[in-house]
């Protein structure tokens, strides 16, 4: 099973590529979970035809922690797709960051990777703090390669550095290790220079630029992925070349990973 988690500045576009690339992924016949582990709980919607997903900390708050069951927590989307949505605290009380400790104990608890043994887990992570809670795909041997996704934007970057700090420091203990940057565009002037020149100083490597095109806001009005919405689109291919991108810096190709599952 491989293991992979996404982290990016909230509004940069990061559960975008992460749904995209499952879809991508499924399309090349791998049994795929996302987890989204934002309190905005949105991660999976565009896997789901644009539905919002019960969360992990609402059915615990609706039904008590042992009565919460597997069917109430991990739904099918596109292709097959296993979709979590973490959740986050009544608004006002708790911390998001424990909340996901919550729900990958609970997955844990139900023994979700057990019985749907899928072959790629993708996290989902907010990365504007990084907490306890929002590092535990880092720190809790949940992730085997972190992947972060930002623009050439001076916040975006600013969060980017933040996290692969984080990916580095517990690196050192032997956790997930930081496996590139994904160059989501907005733009602006000499973005990819500015995102290359800010890769070199994190010690880490561009592995693909996504260019911005309508195409994603289009399928995202019809509740979808490119993949999904526009097959035949140079965005669907974008994504394709991603993932066969992610096999290949994770150390897996095709053939190789579907002979270790």
């Amino acid at each position: 099973m491989l293991k992979i988690a996404i982290y990016g500045k909230g509004g940069i576009g990061k559960s975008t590529t992460a749904s995209n690339l499952s879809a991508a992924l499924s399309d090349l016949g791998y049994r795929v979970m996302q987890i989204g582990c934002d309190p905005k709980s949105d991660s999976t919607k565009n896997l789901m035809s644009g539905q919002k997903i019960p969360t992990v900390l609402d059915q615990i708050r609706e039904k008590g922690v042992d009565n919460v069951r597997l069917e109430d927590i991990v739904f099918t989307g596109y292709g097959g797709i296993l979709c979590v949505e973490a959740g986050g605290p009544t608004p006002g009380i708790g911390c998001a960051g424990r909340g996901i400790i919550t729900a990958f104990e609970k997955l844990e608890d139900l023994g979700a990777y057990e019985q749907y043994r899928p072959d790629i887990v993708l996290y989902d992570v907010l990365g504007d703090v990084v907490c306890g809670g929002f590092a535990m795909p880092i720190r809790g041997n949940y992730a085997d390669h972190v992947f972060i996704v930002t623009s050439g934007e001076m916040m975006a970057l600013y969060a980017a550095s933040n996290i692969a700090s984080a990916i580095h420091n517990f690196g050192k203990r032997g956790y997930a290790r930081f496996s590139g940057i994904i160059l989501n565009k907005r733009n602006i002037d000499n973005e990819e220079a500015l995102v290359q020149k800010a890769a070199e100083e994190m010690d880490g490597q561009v592995i693909s630029v996504i260019p911005r095109d309508c195409a994603v806001q289009k399928a995202e009005e019809l509740g979808m992925t490119v993949l999904e919405a526009l097959p035949e689109s140079d965005m669907a291919q974008c994504y394709r070349r991603l993932a066969t991108k992610f096999l290949e810096v994770c150390g897996h190709d095709v053939l190789q990973l579907s002979e270790s599952i």
